[in-house]
């Protein structure tokens, strides 16, 4: 042990001995490792993502989304295919098409065998009123079935039973944020709230759903804490149903007039998750030729497979990451070879050192172990250089170019590893070479 700090000693004065060249031969470690660190980063963080949007769409699901079909617009245009229908686009008449409703998800679920769970979703836009107190918000048609596929949970207060679902029961699940606004120092379980013109009992209250606001963008989704929840039957019943018309509907059109309502849907959403992950592509292409056909051939909705587009999105961060790791590696091989032929150069220079220390006893081992140390503790400083850089690129990037990033020490014991081994890979020949020198032939060297 005491040999080998003294060779560390040796090494780190024939390192310090000329502080520039050692500085600009550890330039290309620095910059591999801190490409290194910064390529983990992004990588972590771009997993970290896809894990989070992931925990907010839950797996196996398909996503079904209302269209508005305008005037004058075919079904077979909105299906992108560029066809559209001349009937209406002559009449100047929007397409007819029931949109989608209940009986839509009655119908998946006959003959889908393979769905597990399916949830509409009905959005309305409303005022929530408590207590001289009121908000705009949304109020939202679901079933127990939306909160198991969104991997939502009550802080506190129950489910809707099934008796609430079947009679259109007058009562809501609210968010933290709708309860922080109304009941900020009281329990709101058992107390009223008005939605639109109709009271709701509160029986439960949302466990506090953190998200970023980008991942709430790239899904399409909202945030779960500002709205109140009340059966789907409660909201077609209680506040409005858009697949029903009535005599002032047939009025207003009549009439012209400009406040007929455009969106004819039932439901704005349907979430459906089947059983088998293998099964997603085929099962979203049965529905939506099901579907297509259920509203008279005209394409009125959408249909998406979350988790193949982020699937498809992990790809593609996959290949930008080996990007990366390309890029990290030349950079390490550079400065590995820029070491060796340094170090080269130092033997060359070091040769009647050589011989005079071989002539005072020192072995062939000894020299040998003197020149790898040297060449390890540049790669070493180059490496903690390399890794200050890099955390400080990472804190950049995610702050600049607005990518998430995460820096793990796992990252950064790798990365000063790298650095090690390759002081001991590219140090290993100049360090041969200089314990091979006939160290009478050196001290012949002026």
């Amino acid at each position: 042990m005491n040999r080998i700090i003294f060779y560390f000693q040796l090494a780190f004065e024939g390192v310090t001995s000329n502080t520039l060249r050692t500085i600009l031969t550890a330039l290309g470690i620095v910059f591999g490792v801190a490409a290194v660190i910064a390529m983990l980063a992004i990588g972590n963080g771009a997993k970290q993502s896809i894990l989070e949007q992931m925990k907010l769409i839950g797996t196996n699901n398909i996503v079904i989304k209302s269209v508005i079909l305008e005037e004058g617009e075919g079904g077979e245009e909105t299906a992108n295919t560029g066809q559209q229908n001349p009937t209406n686009g002559e009449t100047g008449k929007r397409p007819w098409s029931p949109g989608l409703t209940l009986e839509d998800v009655k119908a998946i679920k006959k003959v889908l065998p393979n769905i597990d769970r399916i949830s509409p979703e009905i959005v309305l836009p409303t005022n929530l009123v408590q207590a001289s107190k009121t908000r705009k918000a949304k109020v939202v048609g679901v079933s127990n079935a939306f909160f198991e596929l969104n991997n939502l949970t009550l802080a506190d207060g129950k489910m809707f039973h099934h008796k609430h679902m079947e009679g259109g029961k007058p009562v809501c699940i609210i968010g933290q944020n709708v309860r922080k606004r109304f009941f900020p120092e009281t329990d709101p379980i058992g107390q009223y709230i008005k939605c639109g013109t109709a009271w709701m009992k509160i029986i439960g209250l949302l466990e506090k759903r953190t998200a970023s606001k980008k991942s709430l963008e790239n899904l399409g989704i909202r945030d779960y804490n500002s709205d109140v929840y009340i059966p789907v039957k409660t909201s077609l019943l209680r506040i409005k149903d858009r697949a029903r018309v009535t005599n002032n509907d047939i009025q207003r059109n009549e009439r012209d007039d400009d406040e007929v309502e455009d969106n004819y849907h039932q439901l704005d959403k349907m979430v459906i998750r089947v059983t088998d992950s293998d099964q997603l592509k085929v099962s979203a292409e049965v529905i939506a030729k099901m579907l297509k056909r259920r509203h008279k051939d005209l394409v009125d909705f959408e249909v998406e497979v979350p988790e193949l587009l982020l699937e498809q999105q992990q790809k593609t961060q996959d290949m930008f990451n080996l990007v990366l790791a390309v890029i990290a590696g030349i950079s390490l091989l550079v400065g590995g070879i820029g070491i060796m032929n340094i170090m080269l150069a130092s033997v060359l220079e070091r040769i009647k050192e050589i011989g005079i220390r071989r002539s005072l006893g020192a072995t062939v081992t000894d020299i040998q172990l003197q020149f790898l140390f040297e060449a390890v503790i540049i790669s070493l400083l180059g490496g903690l250089l390399g890794i200050v850089i890099g955390v400080l690129s990472a804190n950049f990037i995610a702050e600049s170019a607005e990518i998430p990033t995460v820096v793990s020490f796992a990252s950064i014991i790798l990365s000063f590893g790298v650095a090690a081994v390759v002081g001991l890979v590219f140090g290993f020949f100049p360090a041969r070479k200089a314990a091979r020198q006939d160290p009478i032939k050196a001290l012949r060297t002026d």
